[in-house]
């Protein structure tokens, strides 16, 4: 039975992963309060509260961390908190607080114009990769062999209406296997992962990439935890790839799917993550 706990869960659409969170969080017995993403409003003044603590669900980032700063505001917990949200959300401010906190990860240059970004490409060196800086599902992500494709992939992103695409992220092109790693960390904790394999260079599992369990060897699991603690920790994917010098972080993600993972390996993702935002409400 319920003590009055109420779970909120702030989405977009009910995907698998969030029917599965509403049915662990039933299982139990907690109250549930379901926000919608496009029909909530937040006023300056602190509303009636109606969670102890909300999961973010948004496919949105900009709503994702609009929302989290209005619910810091009202004294409102949420998973993730508005600083791992911004920071593992942006691929620039992830890539610096790995440096920073000596976590490897592919050879990375940021440009602030066209100009700039042919600097960094040659840079990085050909094949190099351009990504946006706020993205996800491999969207708007380009290989780039040649200096030609060069100018017209940055030519075609300069005339992209959102600012985000005036910044470029140029990142080294990893010889993989053919595959990279995906390691699903809640708080202290790793629950799974899973090999992500394509033909394609692009591994996403949202892509139509197969994916099978990964055992998690102990410098597997150091490596993601010290990547999650470094984006502030909670409920984070991290992606690796296994480059000629040794695993490398590529990417954090603070708002991940796991349908996928859950079918590759049948943790219960869903159960670790209500129970550790039941954690942080109750603090």
């Amino acid at each position: 039975m319920s003590d009055g706990f109420r779970l909120g869960v702030f989405y977009t659409i009910v995907r698998p992963e969030e029917k599965w969170i509403l049915a662990a969080a039933e299982s139990r017995g907690l109250e549930v309060v379901r926000i919608d993403d496009r029909e909530v409003t937040f006023g300056l003044d602190r509303p009636e509260v109606s969670a102890d603590v909300v999961i973010n669900r948004s496919v949105s980032h900009t709503r994702s961390l609009y929302a989290t700063r209005c619910y810091a505001h009202y004294g409102t917990p949420t998973v993730n908190a508005p600083d791992v949200v911004e920071r593992a959300g942006d691929k620039v401010l992830a890539s610096l607080r790995l440096a920073e906190r000596g976590i490897p990860t592919p050879r990375t240059v940021v440009a602030l114009s066209p100009e700039a970004a042919l600097k960094a490409l040659e840079r990085v060196g050909y094949p190099a990769v351009l990504k946006p800086a706020v993205g996800s599902w491999g969207r708007l992500m380009a290989k780039v062999s040649t200096p030609e494709e060069a100018e017209q992939i940055l030519e075609h992103k300069s005339a992209l209406p959102s600012p985000v695409h005036s910044i470029f992220y140029v990142q080294e092109f990893v010889a993989k296997p053919g595959r990279d790693l995906r390691v699903f960390v809640v708080g202290p904790d790793v629950v799974a992962g899973m090999y992500r394999r394509s033909a394609d260079w692009r591994t996403n599992a949202a892509r139509g990439g197969s994916v099978e369990p990964l055992p998690i060897s102990a410098e597997l699991r150091e490596l993601s935890l010290r990547a999650a603690e470094a984006m502030g920790g909670g409920v984070l994917a991290v992606d690796l790839m296994e480059s000629p010098a040794g695993l490398v972080v590529h990417e954090v993600n603070p708002t991940p799917e796991f349908k996928a993972l859950t079918g590759a390996t049948g943790a219960d993702v869903a159960g670790a993550i209500v129970d550790y935002a039941v954690g942080v409400g109750r603090r």
